[in-house]
């Protein structure tokens, strides 16, 4: 998975792609917690995204509860994919999902 990061003032931007799995959830989970002091905005950009396990599920829940102390976050260019496993697993209903 790679993952690209932009930043400006308090908002960031974390583009994924590739797979969020067992194996990569891990950078994920390093790259949010190094990046999101200060940041009240953050958006997670999946157009590039093709795939998430429940490891990529569990890092998304624990990042929607921080940011929810902080500011808001949300989920742009969600393929139907992974939009079908928000779906599934119920965690539409908690984050935010922009098209």
């Amino acid at each position: 998975m790679e993952i690209k990061k932009e930043q400006n003032g308090t908002a960031l931007i974390l583009s994924l792609a590739g797979r969020l799995d067992a194996m990569t959830a891990p950078e994920l989970e390093r790259v949010v917690k190094s990046e999101l002091s200060g940041i009240t905005d953050l958006t997670l950009d999946f157009a590039s995204l093709d795939y998430i396990a429940s490891a990529g599920l569990r890092v998304l829940l624990a990042t929607q509860k921080t940011m929810k102390k902080q500011g808001q976050m949300k989920l742009v260019h969600v393929n139907p994919d992974v939009k079908e496993v928000l779906e599934m697993t119920g965690f539409i209903q908690f984050l935010t999902v922009e098209e």
